[in-house]
């Protein structure tokens, strides 16, 4: 058992090797982004008016407080991960967002 993981694992690297001297190698490479963008508190507003969605609907679809979406629009708190997530999916393709209902 340990030997065939260990031979499993060794063939792994040397494909990643392989790929790393861009040679054909058989990988998946993903790439993403694991950073949303921060938004501005203008940004915010503008995302949940353009989806037409008060305040209290907008809150429901993220899954959080009104008071939170309140602060974030006032700038007084700034959304983080998730949330921040969300809103960078619904500012770029607002219809999105709008098929999940809470």
């Amino acid at each position: 058992m340990k030997d065939s993981l260990f031979t499993e694992m060794m063939a792994g690297f040397k494909e990643a090797a392989k790929h790393r001297r861009k040679q054909a190698a058989r990988v998946r490479v993903s790439r993403f982004s694991p950073d949303a963008a921060a938004l501005q508190p203008r940004e915010i507003r503008k995302i949940r008016k353009d989806l037409g969605l008060s305040q209290a609907d907008f809150a429901r679809y993220l899954g959080t407080s009104v008071a939170c979406v309140r602060s974030w629009e006032q700038g007084v708190r700034r959304p983080q991960s998730a949330a921040l997530r969300l809103l960078s999916i619904a500012k770029k393709k607002p219809a999105a967002l709008l098929e999940f209902v809470a």
